[in-house]
């Protein structure tokens, strides 16, 4: 395994430790590829996932289309805000997942702050 990853799997379990999901403030868990963005939203306590949205759900990827890596993360932002604001959630703990807050990352999290949601 090649030590960029090995690091990133060490701050995220890191990061794992202090942050956890409750059914009042779940956590929003951010997950990015070479090509793709997911955001899912877990209830640790319950071990539930509550919501998820990425550049392949149906309607994000229908608005995404040739956009760029940045402007789909936004959307992807924007989506599961809309998912949980919908399900009356607005509070959520943020957990990066061992990447750093910059770029796609960081327009997720701009974009679900925009929509509504609270971290």
């Amino acid at each position: 395994m090649a030590m960029r990853i090995v690091g990133r799997e060490r701050r995220r379990l890191r990061i794992r430790r202090r942050i956890s999901g409750t059914s009042e403030r779940p956590r929003l868990s951010v997950f990015r590829s070479a090509k793709h963005i997911y955001a899912q939203v877990v209830d640790d306590v319950a071990g539930t996932t509550l919501a998820h949205a990425s550049t392949l759900s149906r309607d994000v990827r229908s608005q995404v289309g040739d956009d760029r890596k940045l402007d789909a993360a936004k959307k992807v932002g924007k989506a599961i805000a809309k998912l949980l604001l919908d399900k009356g959630i607005d509070k959520i703990v943020f957990d990066r997942s061992g990447y750093l807050y910059h770029g796609r990352i960081r327009a997720l999290a701009d974009a679900a702050r925009e929509a509504g949601l609270k971290f």
